[in-house]
């Protein structure tokens, strides 16, 4: 415990903390914790299971209780806000900034709220609503309204001057606001060109008229494609009459990232990122039972479709041993077609305008290598089994079946989304239930015709 926390990744402080806890060194642990930023905490927090959890957030510093509570995921954060006491709860908000407050706001007992809301200054109360007005998945919802403003008609030398006469300016600042009397956007000053340019120039003559603001409903994932495409750090929100209602930091943006990559991943299990790993046996079972059963009825009508097929298998021992082959098969070429579709839906980089193009090469894909491994299979199973019948229709099986997982790939994400469903939920889904039941009605059906 003598190395700082700098020096460790979150699995060797969740180990160090655990044999601190084991040993009831309350001591070292805080210790540990002086050296931690609230998102690392948080990280912890989320990573201890139900009761050292609990013994844990007991040794939060106050101060850091706040933000750590707005970095931790949405189960876990309830969980540690139902056992927090109301005083320690409005203790906890205090001096959070407005867009960090309104995400802990929603999980927050009614009465706690109107503690808050009624200590909070007028100018403040004002900035929660703005940021509460809008969806959290929206640029308004992460906007930090907390900005420096000036007016195009003074002088560098008049802000300068303004500057230094506070004594800090908000986090993360690389750029200040040109706004008119009524608070419409005009443009930007970076801090770099105030200290570059002669002090006597007025703000209108060096500002940066170019940069376009972003709409305050402009959905977080395009704000992030935004930031990406322009290499921004920073970026003024307006309303739908121009003006200024805040700002977007790259840190703010590093968020949506992840939280969007969380949740790509995890809903293509069914699962949700907001969920606490650590949650208890019998709710994780209940979640997870859902999904479950969904994918049990699919497997049910893929093996009702074999059993249409009894006969056939009774006789021909060698379709059943093949038979896996080309539902797999299908269920891998769908896959890889799935997820190139999900990912370009996600980043805008497929639509209506290019979907078309992207089934054509699609399907040129799928037919080369669809032709190419149904060569390799069919000469394999004619080899195992003796038969050039048996090699002949796995072949066709096969070309079938990719071909079938490749317009299933592209169309089933386009078909959700247009049904308002998250293709990563559902699609992995749908699309194995196709690949199977499409790969042995083929398969089986070939065999029954050709063979019997």
């Amino acid at each position: 415990m003598t190395e700082t926390a700098e020096t460790h990744s979150t699995e060797s402080r969740l180990e160090l903390l655990t044999q601190a806890m084991d040993s009831g060194a309350a001591g070292q642990i805080r210790k540990l914790l002086v050296n931690l930023h609230p998102a690392e905490i948080a990280e912890l927090l989320e990573s201890f299971p139900h009761g050292p959890r609990e013994i844990f957030w007991e040794l939060v510093d106050p101060d850091d209780r706040g933000e750590s509570l707005v970095h931790v995921n949405d189960e876990v954060r309830a969980g540690l806000i139902s056992e927090m006491e109301t005083h320690d709860l409005i203790a906890a908000t205090d001096g959070l900034d407005a867009d960090d407050l309104a995400d802990l706001l929603k999980d927050l007992p009614g009465a706690v709220i109107q503690e808050v809301l009624r200590s909070m200054d007028k100018q403040n109360r004002e900035r929660l609503v703005a940021v509460l007005h809008y969806p959290e998945d929206s640029a308004g919802g992460i906007m930090n309204v907390d900005t420096v403003t000036v007016r195009a008609d003074v002088s560098i030398d008049v802000i300068l001057r303004y500057l230094r006469l506070h004594n800090d300016i908000p986090a993360t600042t690389d750029t200040l606001f040109v706004v008119d009397r009524t608070g419409q956007y005009k443009g930007l000053l970076p801090l770099t060109t105030l200290l570059t340019n002669d002090p006597d120039q007025l703000v209108a003559s060096v500002m940066d008229r170019e940069v376009q603001p972003i709409p305050a409903t402009m959905p977080d994932d395009e704000v992030a494609r935004l930031f990406e495409n322009r290499d921004l750090v920073s970026a003024p929100v307006v309303d739908e009459t121009g003006k200024l209602l805040g700002r977007i930091t790259i840190d703010d943006v590093v968020d949506v990232i992840r939280e969007d990559a969380d949740h790509h991943l995890l809903s293509m299990a069914g699962l949700d990122e907001e969920d606490d790993t650590f949650a208890p046996i019998v709710i994780s079972a209940r979640r997870r039972a859902l999904w479950l059963g969904i994918n049990l009825f699919t497997a049910f009508l893929a093996s009702w479709v074999i059993g249409l097929f009894q006969a056939t298998l009774e006789q021909v021992v060698a379709l059943a041993v093949l038979m896996p082959i080309v539902a797999s098969m299908g269920g891998i070429a769908g896959s890889q077609t799935l997820i190139i579709v999900i990912r370009g839906l996600a980043l805008g980089k497929v639509g209506k305008t290019n979907a078309r193009w992207l089934m054509y090469k699609e399907l040129a894909v799928t037919v080369l290598n669809g032709v190419g491994w149904s060569l390799v299979v069919a000469v394999i199973a004619t080899l195992w089994f003796h038969d050039q019948a048996i090699g002949l229709i796995i072949a066709v099986a096969l070309i079938i079946n990719l071909v079938c997982a490749a317009v299933s790939g592209l169309s089933i994400p386009f078909i959700l989304k247009r049904m308002n469903i998250d293709p990563a939920h559902a699609g992995t889904v749908l699309l194995t239930t196709i690949t199977d039941v499409v790969g042995f009605m083929v398969f089986l059906g070939l065999g029954t015709i050709f063979l019997l």
